[in-house]
């Protein structure tokens, strides 16, 4: 069994980071599937449709669920799966950085796995000393 990775994100973000991630690992270790939230969609709609997704993609240990950003629609949809049942947790700020890193410690158990995507994301970012 593995931790499920659901990447919660506005349009044409979560695709384009799985996409990202395979041209990295042509073979992704864990299941990993996007939804993207289009700007006029009714949230309880989304919601219902995630959660059937969550469902697929826990295989008994849990769903993490990757976020683009704190407080807004895709995040606090991802958020509101714990109340109909979903075992999760939810890192958000996800970026390639964050994404690869959890997939490269695939075997951890979900609560690990969410510190490991959060320093993940946070050390992919560099500024340059120029």
């Amino acid at each position: 069994m593995s931790v499920g990775v659901l990447l919660m994100t506005h349009e044409a973000v979560g695709k384009a980071l799985i996409s990202a991630a395979q041209h990295v690992l042509p073979r992704l270790p864990l299941l990993v599937e996007a939804v993207e939230i289009p700007a006029q969609a009714d949230p309880d709609v989304m919601r219902t449709l995630t959660a059937r997704h969550a469902r697929e993609l826990d295989e008994g240990d849990g769903v993490l669920v990757l976020a683009d950003l704190y407080g807004a629609t895709p995040c606090n949809i991802g958020l509101s799966l714990g109340a109909l049942g979903v075992r999760l947790r939810c890192v958000s700020g996800l970026n390639l950085p964050m994404l690869l890193r959890v997939l490269n410690y695939a075997e951890k158990p979900l609560d690990e796995l969410a510190e490991i995507a959060a320093t993940g994301g946070r050390g992919g970012i560099f500024i340059d000393h120029a």
